[in-house]
Formats: structure tokens, C-alpha cells, sequence
């Protein structure tokens, strides 16, 4: 077992987590591993409270895939609540589920072990999560991890909480793009169902569905047929000289040139 880092080795280590320009999900497998080699712990756990005021399961040791983002908890309930509510460690050597705090999950075969120790992830005075140890058997946790511990959540909050920041700008610069996306795909559309409704006499449902059924019969986006349609009105000219049955081939020419 490796021996357990001193104060200076764990600042060290969580400095070059903190600098490694890591995702979040990244930064939370990296502490996992530093408080497995802090406590020689037999699971960890790590949750990350929500702006709903929720703490939620983030990160584990142990494989977890139904569990990782689906099991949740309120601010003060549980030991996990309770530390985050309160801002403080929680250590439990032995019976940890005795404990009135204590909120057990079915799915969690940690909630079983005996010792539990628990700290708080803090960033600028508050905490935004919690991270949990627990051993299969009663476990002393010795006068050195805890602070040890403790300042590692210090120290890993506030990089947990700045990544968390990063990681929601990407989200919403990705969402106004979509939506960019899809403001120009109608008005692409809006535009091709005039062309039909005048071309074909068709009304604005009529031109829609024909739309929609053309793309489903070619499995191309609606919004490239739209395009061939724009292109092929504006190839007939402003004189409308081309027929209405021309529109197909550029239809056909489009979906055969195109690749997705």
C-alpha cells in the first residue's frame, strides 16, 4: 500500500489536478484516487450539489453506472446533506448505519460498510459538494487524514467549482448554436413551402407534408431539400421559366451529391 501523502505532497498533487486543464468528470476520478490513497479506503463516493439545492452522486470507486447522477439527496439529509448543511467532517469508525443521520440506498452496497468518514467540498465559503469514504469493517481514522482530508476538499472545490462554470458555458454556447441552427432550418423551410404553395397551389399544411414526405422517401434533413428547392427557383429566374417538375432532379442531384 502506498504510504500516506503529507500535507505538502497532497497540496502538490491536487495543484497539478487543478492546472491540468482536466473536465470535470476527470477532476473527479483524479480525487476519488487521491482520498483512496489518503485513507486506503474500501469505496468512495462523491457528490455535487445542484443549483436546486439538491446533492447529487457524481462520481465512485466502485461501478455505479445506474446510480451516477440518479440518486440524490437534500440539502441536510443523510450524513451527506448533513455535512454539506453544516460545512463539516463527519468521521464513523464503526456501525455507520446506526447512525440517526444515516440515509441508506439499495443501490449502494457502500451504505453496508462499517466506517464512514465524510467532508465537505468547499469553494468560496460554501459547499459545493461532499466526498465519502467508507471501509468494510470498523476503521480509526487516525488524527492525520481527517485534516489531511479536509484540506483537500478545500483545496479541490474551488477547482471542482470552476470547472463546473467552464463546462456549463460550453453547454449553453452548444444550445445557442442549436438554436441558431434551427431558426435558419425554418426559415429555409418557410421559405421552400412558399415556392411549393405558389408553384403547386398548394396550401401551407399541403406544402409542409410534402416536404416532410419527400424527405422521409429520400432520408435526407428537411432543411437540404428546402435548399434544392430554393436553388432550383432561383435557377428558373425571376420569369418563373422553369417548370414545376424541374424541382425534382435538383432534389435527386442534392441527395445523391451530399454525404451525412
Amino acid at each position: 500500500m502506498s504510504p500516506v501523502p503529507s500535507q505538502l505532497d497532497l497540496l502538490h498533487q491536487t495543484s497539478k489536478i487543478v492546472s491540468s486543464g482536466l473536465s470535470l468528470d476527470e477532476m473527479l476520478k483524479e480525487l476519488v484516487r487521491l482520498a483512496v490513497r489518503v485513507t486506503a479506503c474500501d469505496a468512495c463516493l462523491v457528490y455535487l450539489a445542484e443549483p436546486t439545492g439538491e446533492i447529487v452522486l457524481r462520481a465512485s470507486q466502485l461501478p455505479h453506472a445506474a446510480e451516477i447522477g440518479t440518486i440524490r439527496m437534500k440539502m441536510g439529509e443523510g450524513v451527506t446533506g448533513w455535512v454539506a448543511e453544516h460545512k463539516s467532517v463527519v468521521a464513523l469508525s464503526a456501525k455507520a448505519a446506526s447512525d440517526r443521520r444515516f440515509k441508506n440506498f439499495p443501490g449502494l452496497v457502500e451504505d453496508t460498510y462499517e466506517a464512514f468518514l465524510s467532508v465537505p467540498l468547499i469553494s468560496g465559503g460554501d459547499a459545493i459538494g461532499v466526498i465519502n469514504m467508507h471501509h468494510k469493517k470498523a476503521h480509526a481514522h487516525t488524527p492525520e487524514q481527517i485534516p489531511l482530508l479536509a484540506f483537500m476538499g478545500e483545496q479541490m472545490g474551488g477547482a471542482i467549482a470552476r470547472s463546473r462554470v467552464l463546462d456549463e458555458n460550453v453547454r449553453l454556447q452548444e444550445e445557442t448554436l442549436e438554436m441558431k441552427r434551427q431558426l435558419e432550418t425554418r426559415k429555409f423551410v418557410e421559405r421552400a413551402k412558399g415556392i411549393l404553395q405558389s408553384k403547386y397551389k398548394l396550401t401551407e399544411e399541403e406544402a409542409y407534408l410534402r416536404l416532410r414526405n419527400e424527405s422521409r422517401r429520400l432520408r435526407r434533413p428537411m432543411r437540404e431539400l428546402a435548399e434544392a428547392i430554393i436553388l432550383a427557383e432561383e435557377l428558373a429566374g425571376s420569369n418563373g421559366s422553369r417548370s414545376p417538375e424541374e424541382i425534382r432532379p435538383v432534389l435527386r442531384s442534392v441527395s445523391n451529391e451530399r454525404e451525412y
